[in-house]
């Protein structure tokens, strides 16, 4: 038992069950025992890894795709280059280094989405002069490029239960053991009316309640400024299902125990982000392997690959499979681009 279920606790006795999104949002980011605040999440020594982590060509094909959106826009020298996110920072310093080939674009400043303070240090360890903003209001009206990399995952969801022709939500309440799950006396949800069409009784919808805000206001800055953004994350054009995980060491565990101490995520409702990118324009759904092997990933491995021996060139070639790989992230992540117009979105997305 953490110190995060004693609060947990006592606020469950005192206002009675919490939906799953306010218990997500207490265990990745209460400000002092929340896992974001504790924990070293990211890497072989942490609970995960992610794209950037695993090779320098991920950022190397985002550098490509963003670069040619931001001059086939003109190339703005007031741009920006913005991550929400963006855990270590090592995909910005990729995407910069690689930059080095777009002149101009290499020099765009850079903003950071970042609400915790331990990973704000180890960012600005890498990348200098980086700007560091709590959401995307504060960022400068200005044209932006814009990576979401498993950013949207960890955005907190709440989960339903469809009955006959209501929903039941489930709850996370209290018993003899400590937390458990329980569910809410049927009722109708608005933003459920639809889901009525293509589910049965007992299936589960899971509703992401801060994501349409965020993509909103992502979509009215690129339809008014300019810019392109690109969301690479795990899940399906439509949620259905249970998809709420916690993960420990790379390992999966039970999500009400220990909170605070292991990572919660929820599979992205991509429909959910088309949806919400209104008024700009949002692409069809690609899979990471092939907008990567659109951006010439391969060719690149192949390239890198020349210098390698042994140890080395056995991790590399590792390393693009993992990405590309449909066995691997190539068709579990999929990438979802934003932009002012259609014949704007950054190469590499299905139109």
């Amino acid at each position: 038992m953490t110190q995060l279920t004693n609060i947990l606790l006592a606020r469950i006795a005192e206002n009675g069950p919490m939906n799953m999104a306010d218990y997500m949002a207490e265990c990745l980011m209460h400000p002092k025992y929340g896992y974001y605040t504790t924990q070293n999440a990211i890497g072989a020594q942490g609970d995960f890894i992610t794209a950037p982590e695993i090779s320098q060509m991920f950022g190397e094909m985002i550098a490509l795709s963003l670069g040619q959106a931001w001059q086939a826009q003109g190339s703005p020298k007031e741009a920006i280059l913005v991550e929400l996110g963006p855990g270590k920072g090592t995909l910005m310093n990729d995407l910069r280094k690689a930059s080095s080939a777009i002149p101009g674009f290499d020099k765009l400043p850079v903003h950071f989405v970042e609400i915790s303070p331990k990973m704000q240090n180890l960012q600005t360890n890498l990348i200098k002069n980086v700007t560091h903003h709590s959401d995307l209001v504060s960022l400068p009206n200005a044209p932006i490029y814009l990576i979401a990399n498993e950013f949207f995952d960890a955005l907190p969801i709440r989960q339903f239960y469809r009955t006959k022709i209501a929903w039941e939500e489930r709850l996370v309440g209290e018993s003899l053991n400590g937390l458990n799950f329980g569910r809410s006396a049927p009722q109708q949800f608005d933003f459920l009316s639809q889901r009525l069409k293509d589910t049965s009784v007992d299936d589960i919808v899971e509703y992401c309640p801060t994501l349409p805000s965020i993509v909103g206001q992502i979509a009215i800055r690129m339809h008014t400024y300019g810019g392109a953004a690109l969301i690479f994350d795990y899940g399906a054009w439509r949620s259905k299902g249970d998809t709420f995980q916690a993960i420990k060491h790379h390992k999966m565990v039970n999500p009400l125990t220990n909170p605070g101490a292991s990572d919660i995520t929820a599979h992205v409702d991509f429909e959910a982000i088309s949806q919400s990118a209104r008024p700009a324009i949002a692409s069809r759904l690609t899979t990471q392997g092939v907008f990567l092997e659109r951006l010439g990933i391969t060719e690149r491995a192949k390239a890198l690959a020349q210098r390698l021996t042994g140890t080395a060139l056995d991790t590399h070639i590792a390393a693009h499979r993992r990405l590309t790989h449909p066995e691997e992230m190539g068709n579990l992540f999929k990438v979802i681009a934003i932009a002012p117009k259609i014949n704007l979105l950054p190469f590499g997305v299905d139109q």
